[in-house]
């Protein structure tokens, strides 16, 4: 069976980035397992797999653009550490959730101080980044129609909402 909207895929795969290919996920156990056409993984690894089938090992490298974006700049947050409470540890990197003034959250990550402020950054930390994935399929699957209607997979036990 072909990679095609709507399969379930379980694949293993590391991820590379920067001049000097540094590993920074992988997953070799064949615990990824993820519904195409969905939303699930980025744009460009579901275009790469498309068409393809279980057994087959692929690299490939995806642009930010299909990746988690171009960096942006306007993303950038000053919030006064007086908004903290007075425990908390500045961790660069470390991520955190915000509420804009509807309710929405947002995920943002420490990226430094500046003067009385901690600098948040509300890009995606590989935003800018191109992705370099190595990938081996292990299994392709045509999702149940409960997958479907959810939006992901399900596991062999099936699916409980809490």
């Amino acid at each position: 069976m072909k990679i095609a909207l709507n399969s379930v895929v379980a694949m293993d795969y590391e991820l590379r980035i920067g001049e000097d290919d540094d590993v920074i996920d992988s997953s070799d156990d064949g615990s990824f397992v993820f519904l195409i056409g969905h939303g699930n993984v980025i744009p460009g690894l579901e275009e790469a797999l498309l068409g393809r089938g279980a057994g087959e090992e692929i690299q490939v490298s995806i642009p930010p653009e299909k990746g988690y974006g171009i960096r942006d700049d306007g993303k950038m947050i000053g919030l006064p550490r007086s908004n903290l409470p007075p425990d908390f540890v500045v961790e660069i990197g470390l991520p955190l959730e915000l509420e804009d003034e509807k309710g929405h959250s947002f995920p943002v990550w420490i990226a430094g101080t500046h003067g009385d402020d901690v600098v948040l950054d509300g890009n995606h930390p590989l935003a800018g980044e191109t992705l370099k994935f190595s990938v081996k399929l292990l299994s392709v699957r045509v999702a149940t129609e409960e997958e479907l209607s959810h939006g992901h997979v399900h596991g062999p036990d099936g699916h409980h909402h809490h």
